[in-house]
């Protein structure tokens, strides 16, 4: 039975991905599920985190958002049975990669697949789903009649966070970074209030926003990054698609809410009196958090919210930007090119 791993060169700037046979999964006990894996979607993997945690090794598991059926339980599992349908984020620690036909998983990782929902569709939104509730609800509490701004919108986590913030009344602005994106969002049913392109660099997104809201500002912004520096001091491509900090908070109304996924914002004190005087409130949209939290607690959020994800999916509220399914063979090449962030729709491997 083979498993794609990843394998970081001595200087950690150069990843390679190996598949490695692995040895058969130990018997099922306690609280652990056998899972035959039906589906895995690909991610990029944050090799900075995982040395902050201290979690390197010389062959890291790759591929975590799975789907697919139980195939046998631990006598403490309460919650599964054989022939289940599942769905599911591997946490951080998982010896198993989720790209491999069978892994061995906590039950407190996985929520039952609904009927109507597909492999591919399960494990292609999941991990979006879960990024863009945690966002958009526990993050910036967004309600019906609240604006906000979702930069990148033709993403395949901006899309989600779209589609989850119109189903909760909320005004949608976002930006595109190119023109078939632009088009892509202007097709977006209920319709986007507008949709900026910032593609040629010219347009001014701190003006539009404060124009579409009658100079009040937006309740809530989601990022897709920020610049951080002077002209002078950003790469060029980041100086094209990405707002300037200053006008994230320009841009932001009374009250407001910035949630972030520049993980080294700085903020100097101009900045922070300014959101001050706004009485706004930042925050970190960190991927691993319930990774990263006290682990019973996390888990309960995390359930909560993947089940309602896969409710949303089922209902059709979540349509997810799919690409055509690949088989696992495809796998290393396909991880190579999502490592390098080049890819737009959500890539899913199907076995």
């Amino acid at each position: 039975m083979k498993g794609l791993y990843f394998q970081q060169s001595s200087t950690n700037e150069e990843i390679t991905f190996v598949f490695q046979e692995r040895e058969n999964l130990p018997v099922t006990e306690d609280n652990y599920v056998k899972l035959q894996v039906k589906a895995c979607a690909l991610s990029q993997i944050n090799t900075k985190l995982l040395a902050e945690m201290k979690m390197e090794k010389e062959f890291f598991p790759v591929g975590r958002e799975v789907a697919g059926i139980v195939l046998d339980v631990g006598s403490k599992v309460s919650f599964f049975q054989p022939d289940d349908e599942v769905v599911g984020i591997l946490p951080l620690d998982s010896e198993d990669p989720g790209l491999c036909e069978a892994v061995r998983v906590h039950e407190h990782y996985l929520v039952h697949k609904p009927e109507k929902v597909t492999w591919t569709e399960a494990a292609g939104t999941i991990r979006d789903g879960l990024r863009a509730y945690t966002a958009l609800h526990y993050l910036s509490h967004l309600s019906p009649g609240k604006s906000v701004l979702i930069m990148d919108g033709a993403s395949t986590l901006g899309t989600i966070a779209i589609q989850l913030a119109h189903h909760r009344g909320a005004k949608v602005i976002s930006t595109a970074c190119s023109l078939e994106d632009k088009q892509f969002l202007e097709r977006f049913r209920p319709p986007i209030a507008r949709v900026i392109d910032v593609s040629n660099g010219k347009a001014h997104v701190a003006e539009s926003c404060l124009e579409e809201t009658g100079g009040l500002g937006v309740d809530t912004v989601l990022d897709a990054g920020v610049r951080l520096y002077n002209k002078d001091d950003e790469p060029a491509e980041k100086l094209q698609l990405l707002p300037h900090k200053h006008d994230i908070i320009t841009l932001l109304g009374v009250g407001g809410h910035w949630v972030t996924t520049e993980e080294n914002l700085q903020l100097d004190p101009p900045d922070s009196h300014c959101l001050f005087l706004k009485g706004a409130a930042v925050a970190f949209l960190n991927d691993e958090v319930w990774n990263l939290s006290n682990v019973q607690q996390g888990n309960l959020f995390q359930l909560r919210i993947l089940k309602d994800v896969m409710e949303k999916l089922s209902t059709g509220v979540f349509r997810p930007q799919l690409d055509e399914p690949i088989p696992l063979y495809e796998a290393k090449v396909t991880m190579e090119v999502v490592q390098k962030n080049q890819g737009r729709k959500k890539q899913v491997v199907h076995f």
